[in-house]
């Protein structure tokens, strides 16, 4: 089952200083599916993307990205993977067409195939012009939109975004997510969408809510509207993290 599954997290622990940040935590996302991760700042959203793009090693549980485990075989599941994180990962000094071929020079990609789906990329975010631009002087909300086309120019199978739309003005949130879903659709691509926003999970087609380094909800919004009780849907998310379980 996992084997045919783009990303599977089979109990995730993972603790710092004695203190828990997950607590046997589990998520699976499927080809051409959009879940939404949300829970509070502090919540064990963050550690959760750490272990699932291998940047930590979990205290114990297994991530499988399709079909390779990240422990055992890390540059297979790592080649499928795109990923944006909170945190610019971006040479600030470097144009914006020198950070996009580093990245595709990692991936072994050869320059000719490297730089059409570069241009590709810039033209679909709308950024065509703005290759040779540095990153330094590009606005936070363009910087995001560079950091998602590096995160596909491998034509990943799965997408992790981390808190991308920190600090972003309205629009460009919409457009981020507009984008995404959109991926979603055309590509079969998945996606785990971590974010602390209610209002951004309701585009999703399930969503996951973590708190204090527990899942407390797994399923489609419907599924989690029908078994709240009766209030509209930011009010029940905020019950829902109030209390020990729902559904």
């Amino acid at each position: 089952m996992t084997d045919t599954l783009p990303l599977h997290a089979d109990n995730l622990h993972k603790s710092y200083g004695g203190k828990p940040a997950l607590k046997g935590v589990s998520v699976s996302l499927k080809a051409g599916e959009m879940v939404a991760l949300l829970g509070p700042n502090g919540a064990g959203k963050s550690t959760l993307l750490q272990l699932l793009t291998g940047l930590f090693s979990p205290d114990q549980g297994t991530v499988v990205v399709m079909g390779h485990d990240m422990q055992r075989h890390p540059s297979r599941a790592l080649a499928s993977l795109g990923v944006v994180f909170q945190q610019t990962a971006l040479d600030m000094d470097l144009p914006v067409m020198a950070n996009l071929l580093f990245h595709t020079d990692l991936h072994g990609l050869p320059r000719a195939v490297a730089k059409q789906r570069i241009e590709a990329g810039l033209a679909r975010m709308g950024l065509a012009d703005q290759a040779k631009t540095v990153v330094r002087s590009l606005s936070g909300g363009t910087r995001r939109k560079v950091e998602l086309v590096r995160a596909l120019l491998h034509e990943p199978r799965v997408l992790l975004m981390d808190e991308a739309t920190v600090g972003l003005d309205p629009a460009s949130r919409q457009q981020l997510l507009d984008t995404v879903r959109g991926l979603c659709a055309e590509r079969g691509m998945a996606v785990l969408w971590a974010t602390h926003l209610i209002e951004e999970t309701k585009v999703a087609d399930r969503l996951v809510l973590l708190h204090q380094g527990s899942v407390r909800f797994d399923g489609s919004i419907e599924a989690f509207m029908q078994a709240s009780q009766g209030g509209d849907f930011q009010t029940e998310v905020l019950r829902a993290l109030e209390k020990p379980g729902i559904g």
